[in-house]
This record gives structure tokens, sequence and C-alpha cells, in this order.
């Protein structure tokens, strides 16, 4: 962080006309004395007026200028030519020393001056470049885009793992596209929704065609890895999996088979955490007579839901625009089922017809409810909500942690501001500038349906045309789950809108809320306050929201609120006690900072064009005060890597003659700590392995889970036998040990900090045990003597 400040103009030249662009207007350097435009002395003059003006500003005397900016260097020459005759006419006027350089120069330069510097370990969030111009509209912009990148995310985790397994091929299908896909949506112009919509279908597309190529590789090997006689080198499997990538929207071909004349559905599922996990399945099914197996044949428990309108709709509308036909079958049901499979590795479910039928779901509607509608309950365990007799939800309470909470969820959308006025500054793409709010109450017309069954229950709520609601609670889970489906948002009325959605409580939180940064440490947020300087906020709701990438939790000194989210969103606590994420946003204006259009995306259909729907999810949980961070970390880990889902037809046999159910790439016996997660397993080019292990807490963040943690690589590697084990930068592109020798250790101005930082000791290449500090992220390069299949258990 120590040169993370912002420059005198972004990062762009300095001020005094030093673009050299090939169609700038900045005055180039003439030095021929001959011609009337001849201008050295004024052009070096301006360059070291600018130079002093930034030294004013910055320790020691060493500056730097970006000289560039967005879509510069389209013609490099054009910037060399008058860059090179600045730094020789600058140094030929002495005053100042002017050099190409990069940024490591700059900082050995930096501490070469011995200087000390004051230490700064919080972020800038939010940040604001004008008083009415926060930057925190783009923590939402393009949630569509931002689900997708984080959905592609999880995958290409789970099919590193999966390549790893069955060895890298040379010149089959790979992971490498969707590697490349997602590193480029990592730009700052990408997955942040801050771009043109034709970039946006870009990066959308690039994403796409890389994740055509590793669900090649994904279903090749969990071929390779069911079959009895697969080896360590497989290509060519006889079993095909397919794959569901809009699963979420309720389609899914491979579900939608005719379980008729013995035939049935083998659900393979993947875990690419490194430890055991529960969760429960939700799958579109044709049939109501349907039986589920588990990898021991074992009939298992199941429900069928009836799939709602809503989803329907969305179903049938962006299959036909997303793949150009529409689909061939309506599935009527989700069949849900519990799944339980291990480590590294995969269970299999089989979905077959059957004389005894899944468990159908009780379906009631609010009003028919009678009498009890007054205190409606849904949860068959420990969770419990209750509604009041207008549908809305009114308490949470569960049983087992003796946590009770009356609260209420509700949607609003600001509105976004114009450009009009004194100040033109238009809500946008990067700007939330909120204009007014506006509550949206549901309408009544259709009352709450409560689906109720033996695994979960839910209730459909119809908030209002374009929102549709439904919420979750599972019987062996202590969360909430909620469903939502908005869009598109309405533009008649020539405003456009910012939705969001908001649990209200009466907690006393004391204008304190904790938000995630990157997913990892959780910084602590008070309203309209920054602890370095005092600040004036202009804009109440825009100047506290914050980026929201795992979760956002406030807490009152008996108990937590915690809201974890499925994408990157915006939120806040406006009001103590209260909890808000942003949704979606379609705004009508441009914000002026250099995306040139509109946040206004559209879905195409027949040449008739809507506003974007989006469906997602979001989790609460709320937990005794100091308990929540471990469903914060474990769940959070369940989010950001799903288990993956393949389909294959068993036509009649027995599939565990010629296959494997199950199957962990770990010693059985074993599992990774809960307390640390597994980043990267992948077999690089070379046929070396990158091995990335991160500790999941803080420091003091819980009374057991922050303790130091360790990972038995041999229990990890059980078949295979360590060679040799480099640790490395976190970016694996040097060795730790020559890293260390090179670390700059900085003066700080003031106190010093109040404790090292904590580090796991080096790694026994004979006990091969890696020890995680709080928060620590530990990078390997491993080489194994010699290759071995990856034993099925």
């Amino acid at each position: 962080m120590i040169f993370a400040g912002i420059f005198p103009k972004n990062y762009e030249p300095p001020p005094g006309e030093f673009y050299f662009e090939v169609d700038d207007t900045s005055p180039v350097v003439q030095d021929d004395p001959l011609l009337f435009d001849y201008n050295v002395e004024q052009r070096v003059n301006d360059f070291v007026a600018a130079a002093l003006a930034q030294a004013n500003v910055t320790r020691t005397n060493h500056i730097m200028f970006t000289m560039g900016t967005d879509f510069k260097y389209q013609y490099a020459e054009s910037w060399f030519r008058q860059m090179d005759k600045l730094i020789h006419y600058v140094n030929k006027d002495g005053r100042v020393n002017a050099l190409y350089s990069t940024p490591s120069i700059y900082t050995d330069a930096k501490f070469s001056a011995n200087e000390p510097w004051p230490l700064k370990t919080n972020d800038f969030f939010p940040y604001a470049d004008n008083p009415n111009a926060y930057w925190t509209g783009y923590f939402t912009s393009r949630p569509a885009l931002k689900r997708y990148v984080r959905m592609m995310s999880g995958y290409y985790l789970a099919a590193r793992q999966l390549e790893f397994f069955i060895g890298r091929s040379k010149s089959g299908s790979t992971t490498d596209s969707l590697g490349d896909a997602l590193a480029l949506a990592q730009h700052h112009d990408a997955v942040t929704g801050t771009e043109k919509q034709h970039v946006a279908n870009d990066y959308a597309k690039r994403l796409s065609i890389g994740y055509k190529k590793a669900e090649e590789l994904v279903s090749t090997s969990l071929g390779c890895l069911s079959e009895s006689d697969s080896n360590s080198r497989c290509s060519s499997p006889t079993t095909k999996f397919g794959q569901c990538p809009l699963l979420n929207i309720t389609y899914c071909p491979p579900s939608e088979m005719n379980l008729s004349q013995g035939k049935s559905l083998v659900v393979l599922v993947y875990n690419s955490l490194g430890w055991k996990r529960e969760d429960v399945l939700r799958i579109p099914v044709m049939s109501d007579s349907i039986v589920v197996h588990d990898s021991e044949g074992r009939e298992i428990e199941s429900q069928l839901l009836p799939i709602a309108n809503a989803s329907s709709h969305l179903r049938d509308r962006h299959v036909k625009a997303y793949l150009g036909t529409s689909p061939a079958a309506s599935p009527k049901f989700w069949v849900a089922f519990p799944a339980s499979v291990p480590p590294l590795g995969f269970s299999t479910y089989f979905i077959s017809s059957g004389k005894r039928s899944a468990s159908i779901s009780s379906t009631s509607t609010l009003n028919s409810q009678g009498s009890e509608s007054r205190n409606l309950q849904v949860g068959q365990g420990h969770l419990k909500l209750q509604y009041d007799a207008a549908g809305a939800l009114s308490q949470y309470s569960d049983s087992k942690t003796q946590v009770e909470a009356n609260f209420e969820q509700k949607y609003k959308y600001y509105i976004g501001q114009d450009g009009g006025g004194d100040d033109p500054q238009a809500s946008g793409a990067y700007i939330f500038r909120p204009k007014d709010v506006v509550p949206i109450k549901t309408d009544g017309q259709v009352p709450p349906m409560i689906l109720r069954g033996p695994i979960l229950d839910e209730v459909h709520q119809q908030i209002n045309p374009w929102i549709y609601q439904i919420t979750r609670v599972y019987k062996g889970k202590d969360y909430m789950e909620t469903e939502f489906i908005v869009g598109p948002i309405p533009i008649d009325d020539e405003n456009g809108k910012e939705l969001s959605t908001e649990i209200i409580t009466s907690m006393a939180t004391n204008k304190t809320f904790y938000t995630d940064s990157s997913g990892r440490d959780f910084i602590k947020r008070v309203r309209d306050y920054r602890s370095e300087w005092k600040i004036q906020v202009n804009q109440p709701v825009a100047g506290n929201y914050y980026p929201i990438n795992l979760g956002i939790y406030v807490e009152d000194g008996s108990k937590e609120l915690s809201i974890l989210v499925d994408r990157s969103v915006g939120g806040s606590s406006i009001k103590d006690g209260q909890i808000e994420i942003m949704l979606h946003r379609r705004l009508l204006n441009d914000d002026g900072r250099g995306v040139a259009e509109a946040l206004e995306e559209k879905v195409c259909l027949d040449d008739q064009c809507e506003g974007l729907v989006i469906q997602g999810k979001y989790y609460l949980k709320i937990d005794p005060q100091g308990d929540g961070a471990r469903w914060r970390r474990t769940f959070g880990q369940e989010l950001y890597s799903p288990l993956l889902l393949a389909f294959a037809e068993k036509d009649g046999g027995n599939w565990a003659n010629s296959h494997v159910s199950s199957f962990s790439a770990m010693d059985p016996t074993y599992s990774l700590p809960e307390n640390v997660a597994l980043l990267t397993l992948e077999e690089l080019e070379d046929g070396s392995v990158l091995l990335r292990l991160a500790h999941l807490y803080e420091a003091g963040e819980h009374k057991d889970l922050s303790a130091p943690a360790s990972v038995d690589l041999k229990r990890v590697f059980p078949d295979k036998k360590i060679g040799k084990i480099i640790e490395t930068s976190l970016s694996a592109n040097q060795e730790r040990a020559a890293m260390e020798k090179k670390r700059l250790k900085w003066k700080v101005a003031g106190p010093p900090p109040k404790e090292n930082v904590v580090r796991g000791g080096p790694v026994d290449p004979s006990k091969l045990v890696v020890e995680l500090a709080p928060m620590e992220i530990r990078t390997f390069v491993i080489n194994f003597d010699h290759r071995l299949a990856a034993h099925p258990i």
C-alpha cells in the first residue's frame, strides 16, 4: 500500500498538456529554432513547474509521472519521440533530472532516501472525485456479468483440479482459454461494469468460449475418474457427461430426459473443497414419479417442488435469446435431495422413475391459512421464519442457538440523478448519485404461496410486476436463502432506477457495520466517518456504500446479523439495525467518467429488446455474538466453490459394475482443517504442480478457528511422492527465499506497528507439513517423483 496514493491527475500525465497521442492537441516539443512554433524553453518550463508542484506534496525528491492513460499509445512512436525530446532538454536545463523509469526503480529510489512513512492499513473506500460524485455505483453495475465471472471462477478452480487428476493434455482440451478469459475479466473496466455494452458482450463471449473448452476437459476427466479401468492419462472415456451452465434459469437438457423403460439420470456431484460437504441439490425434472438413490444404491429422501411461472418465463425467453432456439421441453418440477460429497472428490446419485414418488410439496396461499395467517411459520428444522397477516417476514428464530429477532425485509429503488440542476453530475456506471428513494410496496394482488416438504419450505412472493422472490428454509440448514428475479426495471417515467433490498431490525449497531475486503478480512465501517481525517459527506447514502464481495454484517453485543452474496454488489447500513444491498441498476444518463453511454442493459429476442432481467440469491443468518464468523467463512467457501454437477444417462444395468460411484483424491481419513481453503491445485505446462493454501480467519476473529493450522501434504496427495517443493510468492513468479532477501524494510512515521505479522514456518521436506497463520496464503510449486493415478475410494 505504500505508494497507493493518487497522483495529482489520476494516472494521467501531469498538468500542462503532456498528451502525445498522434491526434492530441498538446503542443509537441518543437526544437527547430527556424520554425515559428519553436517552444523548447516553454515546454521545459511547463515540465519543471509540474514536477515542482508534485514534489511539494510528495516525500523525498523523487516523483513519478504516469505518461499515458486510457486508450493511449495507439501510436506509440508519437509518445516516445516527444518524451525523448523532453528528457533531453529538461536534463540540459538542469533544474530537475528526468529519466525513463519503472515502478521498481521508483520504489527503490524512495527507499534509498531513508525517510519515515505514514502507515495506512485500511482501504480508500468509498472514494469520490467531487462532493456529489461517489464512485460507489460500479460495486453493482452489470450484475449479470458479475455473476458470470463469479460462476466461471468457481468452475475454473474445479476444472483445474480435475485436469491435474488425469494429467494435463499436450494436445487436447485444457483450462487455459477459460483462465485467459477470467484474467481479462479482472480488468478494472470489466467485472466492475464500467465498460461500453459491446465491450461487456466481448468479455462475456470470451468467458463462454473458455467455458466450452473447459467443459470438454471436465467431461473427459469425470468420465476417466468414474470408469473402473481408468488410468492417470485417460483421454477417451466411454461415458459422456453433460453439464448445465444455464441451470440457474431452470434449463438443463440432460435432466429433461424421459425416465421410462428403465432409464435413469446419473448425477455426478464434484466437490472442489478440501473438506466433506453436505448440501441440497435441486434439479429440474419432467415427471412427478421420481425416486432418488445414492452411490450405494440406497433410496434417499427427495422432494418435488413445482417450478414457478416466473422461473419458466425467465427460462423460455433467455434460452432462446442466448442459444437462438426455444427449449424443446418444459420441466414441471424441481427435485430436491440431500447430497454428501467427500473432499476433492465426487459422489454419484441416480434419479429414476418409480411407483413410489418423491414427496410432493404441499401448497397453500397465505389467505388460505385462515386464522393461522396471523402467526404463519415456515421451517422444518431449528430455524423458523414467521410471517404476518400481510405476508411480510416478521421474525427469525433458531431453537438451537436460542437466537430470536424481529425484522422486516423490503425493497426500494433510488431514482438516479439525471445530471440536471446546478451540479450536472448524473448517476451512471461509476457514480451512485440518488435523487430520491421510493419504497416498493407489495401490490397485494397475488397472495404469497407457501410450499412445504420434508427437506425445505419455500415462500413465493410477487412483490410487484418486475420483482419475484422465493425465500427458502432448509430442514438441515441454519440460514435463510432468498432468490430474486428482478427486471426489466421500468423506465416509462424516464427515470433511471437503482434497486436495493433491505433488512430492518431493532438492533442497536451504533453506526457500525463490517464488509469484506476481496473476500478475505472484514473491515470495520462507521457511517459518515473516516479514521484519518474529518469528512463532510454530501451524499449520505452513496457516501456510505461499500463493495461487498463475500458479505456484510452488523452486531449489537448480543447477536450478529450476516448477509452473504452470490456476486459482488454494493451495500451499506444506512441506519442503525439496517443492512441494504443493491441488486440491479438501470440508468438513462452517462456519468462522465469515460464510458460515454448510459448503463442501460438489454436482452434482445426476435428484434424486440427489453431491459435486463437478473436472477440471483443472497443468504441471511443471525448468530449469537462471536459465532457468526464460522458461517461466513465456511459457507462463504461453498459460495465461491459451488458443487459441480455433471449428468449422464444409464439405460438399465448396474452402474457400479462398470463405474466408480465415489471418489476422493485425498487420504480417505483426512480432510483439510476447517479454517483452511485450497485456493489452487493446478498442473503447469512443465508438469510441476501449483498449490495455494489459505487460512480463512483473521487473528482474534474466532475463539478456536483463528488459531494457526497445519496441512499434511502426504495425506493431501496419498498416491504421489513429492520429490521437490519450493515456496514462491503469491503469483508464483519468484521463490520466497529470494523474495525475502529483496524485501524492503521501511521506516514508519509515528508509533511502530503493534505487532509483527505471524507467518508459518518453513516446510520440512521429510515431514511435508504446511503451517498457516491467520489470513496467511502460501504458494508452492511441487514436483512429484512419478505420477500415479488418483485411486478412487
